[in-house]
């Protein structure tokens, strides 16, 4: 099943913070996009990199942020845009404010889930690419695959959870998804 779309209106930010308390979605192009509550598996991966992610950044004392969903993105100026990635690194902190990054994360990762799948690999990876995300990377439990984007030098790799990866952010910065997957 995929992201639930809602019917074919031009929606706005507003409309998806007017939301009933709970309910989570996504506007992408003036669409809202129902998000379902997240699994197990997704919440364990989720953590184990969200922390691997944060222990790197802060031991390294760099510019850089991370900041796990729930956490709102708005990708452009604009009205009908504002994602929630699953993790979003932000160096230029200037875009952060209470209700959100104003502008393009540096660094954004999904952890897909069946009902994100088309969202997350077609619809995101596009909209990321346009709104100047640098480095996106696509988690798949399901296959056990990682897809690294490298935006700035127009890259794709393709990884499974037995690999180690090295980011395009930071270059020393490697992920060994063995040890992240563990168990999952």
């Amino acid at each position: 099943m995929d992201a639930l779309k809602m019917e074919d209106v031009t929606y706005t930010i507003k409309d998806v913070i007017s939301l009933p308390s709970g309910q989570r979605a996504e506007l992408i192009d003036g669409d809202i996009y129902m998000m379902a509550p997240p699994t197990y598996k997704h919440q364990k991966l989720l953590g184990r990199l969200f922390n691997k992610i944060f222990n790197y950044i802060n031991g390294k004392g760099g510019p850089c942020e991370v900041i796990p969903a729930p956490f709102g993105v708005f990708l452009q100026d604009d009205d009908e845009n504002l994602v929630e990635p699953d993790i979003s690194v932000i160096c230029d902190k200037s875009k952060i404010g209470d209700d959100g990054c104003h502008g393009a994360p540096d660094w954004i990762t999904e952890i897909v889930s069946p009902a994100s799948r088309k969202l997350d690999c077609f619809i995101k990876l596009e909209k990321y690419r346009s709104s100047g995300v640098k480095e996106y990377w696509i988690v798949d439990p399901r296959t056990r695959t990682v897809r690294v984007y490298d935006f700035t030098k127009s890259e794709e790799k393709n990884y499974t959870f037995e690999d180690s990866i090295n980011t395009c952010t930071y270059s020393d910065l490697v992920i060994d998804f063995k040890e992240i997957s563990e168990g999952v």
